[in-house]
């Protein structure tokens, strides 16, 4: 009896020891298993922003209320409405980033964004990213992405200062994003040549989905994640930089410089350039003509843009100033009745104008307080052959005269902005728009009344 009673009890013991390491092992595992799904979620970043804001443009004569205005201040004003509450932007962005190798670098790292406002669903980001497992310095980057050109272009608006990018900027590079492929040569952040950053890649050129920013619509829709190419010409966009700062950190500075080779199909059989006629007046001047039949070999009007920017802050006393410049000059081809970037196929006659442009910011901080002066400059001249009295006048065929996409704009912003707390900025920004005039062209005798002040509130996360 005894025995039995002892052979039950080691039974009992050792079926319990098992029973045990089960447990431990089974809870060992879910630890695991819940440490492994942690780290992943560490390695989602989630982040995005909100900015709601009031305007009121200037419109106080009839015809103008009746009209509307264009307006590159968050888009087109339309017929009767010269006040609106708007959500200009609503960005909520998912960037998974791969755990470092044993050399300290993320080899891989996936990015998607959309906004959501009243206009619809847009699709702003959506590309990958991957950087060689060696040595850190080259990435290749595909997919949705900012252009490589200058310094506004790719600056996020959750940060820049300015409610919008300049005039030239919204034409030039609409919606800012584009469909390609890119080469990033930069040092890893503890190399002594982070400071030096050259990218470079080859883009489809019809930019990124949805409306141009001067656009705003009434009807939601949704949009994919780019617009498609309609020819097989790629655009090559490049952009060196270097970024720099002292010792001490209280002056940091950067300069840069890009180029943009590219262009579209020419499907129409005619090509325009600005010339002058035996008149002596300014025209353009037919420079192609016809068009061959045959798709595969037609050819491309080129699409030629150089940019320098520079940069500087310094943290001094009165608190930190910042001064930014950027200069573009090209040549832009588009349209008669504009000089926007097309983004689908061009059925109709194609004009070359040579443009320059450019934006001046001065930024400075109120002492060490939350309140930030805001001063922008910036102007765009889409045709720097003509100005002024010669724009819209007429000339003898087969020279086309220009019109009112010839006129050159340019901008003074002033504005105040107060940060809340982390989270939230307000901002008071007024525009200023002043065009040139011309006697020879209807509506264009004097200044456009189209000024708009904006009253932004900006929740970022």
């Amino acid at each position: 009896m005894k025995k039995t009673v002892v052979f039950s009890l080691i039974a009992l013991t050792m079926g319990f020891s098992s029973y045990a390491q089960e447990s431990a092992d089974t809870v060992a595992s879910a630890l695991a298993r819940t440490a492994s799904d942690i780290e992943v979620l560490k390695r989602l970043k989630i982040s995005g922003y909100i900015q709601a804001q009031y305007q009121i443009a200037d419109m106080s004569d009839s015809a103008g209320i009746a009209s509307g205005i264009t307006s590159f201040a968050g888009g087109n004003f339309a017929k009767g409405v010269d006040k609106r509450i708007i959500l200009r932007r609503a960005r909520i962005k998912f960037q998974y980033d791969a755990p470092l190798n044993e050399k300290g670098i993320s080899t891989s790292q996936y990015v998607f964004q959309i906004d959501a406002t009243e206009r619809g669903v847009i699709i702003k980001d959506m590309y990958a990213k991957f950087t060689d497992p060696w040595s850190g310095w080259f990435s290749i980057t595909a997919g949705n992405q900012n252009r490589p050109f200058g310094f506004e272009i790719g600056y996020s608006s959750s940060l820049r200062e300015s409610p919008e990018r300049g005039r030239m900027s919204q034409i030039i590079f609409p919606n800012e994003r584009d469909l390609g492929a890119m080469l990033t040569i930069q040092g890893p952040k503890l190399s002594r040549w982070n400071w030096l950053k050259l990218e470079a890649g080859f883009f489809n050129g019809t930019g990124a989905p949805g409306a141009p920013a001067q656009t705003v619509t009434t009807t939601p829709f949704f949009l994919g994640s780019n617009t498609s190419d309609f020819d097989k010409f790629k655009d090559f966009i490049g952009h060196l930089s270097i970024n720099r700062a002292t010792r001490s950190e209280k002056v940091s500075w950067g300069l840069g410089a890009s180029i943009y080779k590219g262009g579209f199909r020419i499907d129409y059989d005619s090509v325009y350039m600005h010339g002058v006629d035996s008149m002596n007046v300014a025209g353009f001047e037919l420079a192609k003509n016809p068009v061959p039949s045959d798709f595969n070999n037609r050819k491309r009007t080129d699409r030629n843009q150089v940019g320098f920017d520079g940069q500087i802050n310094i943290d001094w006393a009165p608190g930190i100033t910042t001064l930014r410049a950027e200069y573009i000059q090209g040549k832009q081809p588009a349209t008669e009745g504009s000089t926007t970037s097309p983004n689908t196929t061009v059925s109709a006659r194609i004009f070359n104008r040579n443009f320059n442009g450019a934006y001046f910011y001065f930024l400075q901080a109120i002492g060490q307080s939350p309140w930030q002066l805001i001063v922008k400059y910036d102007w765009y001249d889409p045709n720097t052959d003509i100005a002024g009295d010669e724009i819209g006048k007429s000339v003898a065929s087969p020279f086309r005269k220009t019109a009112a996409p010839d006129i050159k704009y340019s901008t003074l912003g002033l504005g105040l902005a107060y940060r809340w707390d982390t989270y939230v900025k307000l901002t008071a920004y007024y525009d200023m728009v002043t065009n040139e005039t011309s006697s020879n062209l209807n509506g264009y005798g004097k200044d456009l009344k189209d000024n708009v002040f904006t009253l932004r509130m900006q929740f970022k996360f």
